[in-house]
């Protein structure tokens, strides 16, 4: 059976690797767009890897995304090579909003994925607490277990006792009921002499 941290620890290494299969991705896709001279956004590089793109604007992605805008965005302020097809389109503010609102859009379905996961982590987190420990609940049975045994000896014991006061007490009785004849008689004879 495996413990808590033996758990934890499994599942932030699987989400280490699977956070630096995913940082490659994104930097091999912002190499490949760059060389095939596609403007580079947060959009399409994340589309192209395959990743949010959340994950674009974090520490040691963020600045080669950075990066490669800046050299495409001097390779466009330079005069345009008429004899080069496939050159960059420039940067215009129709593409920059269009980038803004697929932001926003990612943001809005990471919040809600969060949210989600969020709730979930609380919700097994509680239960966990909640949730008696195992060896504690055996121990726990075996002790009353053993105070039932305990309490069917002691009523056992008591029901005998109790049959045998009752023997006793009917005993008592009959003894009495002859005394009284025997009074009876010796007053009765007595009376007559």
């Amino acid at each position: 059976m495996t413990t808590t941290p033996d758990r934890t620890a499994g599942i932030r290494a699987a989400r280490t690797k699977d956070s630096q299969n995913k940082r490659r991705r994104a930097l091999a896709a912002i190499q490949t767009l760059e060389a095939a001279g596609t403007p580079i956004t947060a959009a399409t590089v994340a589309q192209t890897a395959g990743v949010s793109t959340w994950l674009l604007y974090t520490d040691g992605v963020r600045e080669h995304l950075d990066a490669a805008r800046h050299r495409q965005a001097q390779s466009i302020t330079k005069p345009p090579r008429t004899d080069a097809p496939g050159d960059p389109a420039p940067l215009t503010p129709a593409s920059l909003r269009t980038d803004l609102t697929l932001a926003r859009a990612e943001i809005r379905r990471l919040r809600t994925e969060h949210d989600k996961l969020r709730h979930r982590l609380r919700l097994q987190l509680g239960a966990e607490i909640d949730r008696p420990n195992q060896t504690e609940l055996i121990t726990r049975v075996a002790e009353l277990e053993s105070l039932v045994r305990q309490l069917l000896t002691q009523r056992d014991a008591r029901a005998t006792e109790t049959d045998h006061t009752q023997r006793r007490i009917r005993e008592l009785e009959d003894d009495l009921t002859a005394a009284r004849e025997s009074l009876r008689r010796v007053i009765k004879d007595h009376n007559k002499s």
